[in-house]
């Protein structure tokens, strides 16, 4: 693999209870602790928990095995919400790996410490609250010559 940028488009953020609204498409899909405010309709954003990525954005949040981890992490009052970024299939390992590492979520288990691609950068676009809007990070593997 050759070194390669990403534009990494977010549309909003789905709470819980809006999970339907969440599309059922590839992508990356970051989990956060948030609050809602009823009066004004708005979300607030407290802490990035976990990143994945999934075939079916939509039914991998819905079924998954760290669902009640994650709402173990939420403080009295708050509550999940979601964000999509669509991604292609091919370059989604890729991309979640990059956001992980830079980002080091508490609740992500793998690419915490170590980065095996070719240098990427990741422009994300949209709703980036908790994300920086621009990274690049570079392979941690060692590569070996014979």
């Amino acid at each position: 693999m050759d070194e390669m940028a990403f534009n990494v488009v977010f549309d909003g953020y789905w709470r819980e209870e809006r999970i339907d609204g969440i599309p059922s498409s590839s992508g990356i899909y970051c989990v956060y602790e948030c609050s809602y405010n009823c009066a004004e309709k708005t979300v607030s954003i407290h802490r990035l928990l976990y990143i994945g990525e999934a075939d079916n954005v939509r039914e991998r949040i819905k079924n998954h095995e760290k669902r009640e981890l994650w709402k173990r992490h939420i403080r009295y009052g708050n509550e999940l919400c979601f964000s999509f970024g669509g991604m292609k299939a091919e370059y989604r390992k890729r991309v979640e790996a990059a956001f992980i590492f830079k980002h080091r979520p508490p609740l992500n288990d793998e690419y915490m410490d170590s980065f095996p691609f070719d240098a990427t950068t990741i422009n994300v676009i949209g709703e980036t609250e908790k994300l920086h809007s621009k990274f690049t990070v570079w392979t941690t593997a060692r590569k070996q010559y014979f």
